[in-house]
């Protein structure tokens, strides 16, 4: 016994760091909808800079994460799937902004939910994997939320950004297939390049005259927390707990987007959309939960 217990101390306590990582992790993402509500410039504006300060607070990290700075890391972003990261990468920035410019925060998040949905769909589809039932069955239902969400949206003056909100799914559900496709491409190099390609295509079309102080600093803390510390702090705690009961954490984000968005701005997504959110959010937990019993009873002692 008094050689166990430090081991299961050490355990119980790498495994409380992940957690409270991941939902600091998970905090800087829900926040998104606030930063965006509290700039007062242009879209493209924001995309451009926004990725600036992303791209720089994160190339930080990607020093001392995957390896450092080796060129071995960062000639993979040259290789076929380090290009089709940045350009998915960098599409999916730029539909984010535009989607929650153009339509509700919930309506993106809620949309945003599916991602894991449609990348088992595309690893179906491209890499033949093997999708359980239960997969199939959560997407099938999930676009039925999000097609109540979208159809609500036509003519409503929110279409554009619902399927801007598609758009930056899609490209993310890439995003997750391309490594399987590759093991060796890294993630954090790709990502970075993507900001600064980011910066450089939309920049001309920008207005860096509209940018005082306040847009200033709240494009700085966008770029930085919800860019690039929630990205590293979720792949900190990540690493120390099993990744189904991470990814029931980060269902919080779907929740916490809006919530903020209504408590600080008062932004009532349209009914259609607590309708179909209910659908995707009651979908996502109810097979995120089942993979934590599968996960949970693979690593339970025989």
């Amino acid at each position: 016994m008094t050689i166990q217990t430090p081991a299961r101390s050490f355990a119980a306590n790498e495994y409380e760091k992940g957690v409270a990582l991941v939902v600091a992790a998970t905090l800087a993402w829900s926040a998104s909808g606030v930063y965006t509500r509290l700039l007062t410039t242009d879209i493209w504006t924001a995309i451009a800079w926004r990725s600036l300060f992303g791209g720089l607070f994160l190339l930080i990290p990607s020093f001392f994460l995957e390896g450092g700075f080796s060129r071995r890391q960062w000639s993979s972003i040259f290789h076929p799937s380090g290009l089709a990261m940045i350009a998915c990468q960098t599409f999916s920035q730029a539909c984010f902004i535009g989607a929650l410019y153009r339509t509700t925060v919930a309506n993106v998040t809620m949309i945003y939910a599916t991602a894991p949905f449609i990348a088992a769909l595309l690893g179906w589809a491209i890499l033949k994997e093997r999708v359980p039932r239960r997969t199939l069955v959560a997407g099938g239902i999930c676009l039925v939320g999000v097609a109540i969400i979208v159809a609500a949206s036509i003519g409503g003056g929110t279409g554009l950004g619902d399927l801007l909100a598609l758009g930056m799914t899609a490209s993310f559900a890439l995003i997750i297939i391309i490594p399987r496709i590759d093991r060796s491409a890294p993630s954090l190099p790709p990502t970075v390049v993507s900001a600064f390609l980011t910066l450089v295509i939309f920049a001309p079309f920008s207005s860096v005259g509209s940018l005082d102080l306040h847009n200033w600093l709240v494009l700085a803390a966008f770029g930085a927390t919800n860019f690039s510390f929630a990205l590293v702090l979720f792949l900190a705690g990540a690493k120390r707990m099993p990744p189904a009961e991470a990814a029931l954490i980060g269902t919080m984000e779907i929740v916490l987007t809006p919530f903020w968005v209504w408590l600080f701005f008062s932004e009532r997504p349209p009914l259609a959309t607590f309708f179909g959110g209910a659908i995707i959010l009651a979908t996502v937990l109810w097979h995120t939960f089942i993979d934590l019993r599968h996960s949970r009873r693979r690593h339970e002692p025989s």
